[in-house]
C-alpha cells in the first residue's frame, strides 16, 4: 500500500476530520482513508449507476434486446 502526506491543512480542516473520526469511532487516519477510498471511486459508481438506469429505460421502452452473442460469434467464424 502506498503512503501520502498532506502538508499545510488549514486547522479548521483537520479539526473537522477529527470530529468525524470520532463520531464514527475511528482514528483520524482510519476516516481519512475512509473517505479517500469512497471519493476515488466515486465517479466510477455514478458512472455505473446512470448507465444501470439508461439500461432500464432502453428496456421499458423497447422490451428485451435479444442476446447478439451466438450472430456476433458465427459471423466472426464465417469470416474467418
Amino acid at each position: 500500500m502506498g503512503d501520502v502526506r498532506v502538508r499545510n491543512l488549514d486547522d479548521n480542516v483537520v479539526a473537522e476530520f477529527k470530529d468525524r473520526a470520532r463520531r464514527h469511532g475511528r482514528s483520524l487516519e482510519a476516516e481519512l482513508r475512509e473517505v479517500l477510498t469512497a471519493e476515488a471511486f466515486r465517479l466510477r459508481r455514478e458512472l455505473a449507476a446512470k448507465a444501470q438506469q439508461f439500461r432500464e429505460e432502453l428496456r421499458a421502452k423497447y422490451g428485451e434486446f435479444p442476446d447478439s452473442t451466438p450472430d456476433i460469434r458465427e459471423e466472426r467464424d464465417r469470416l474467418g
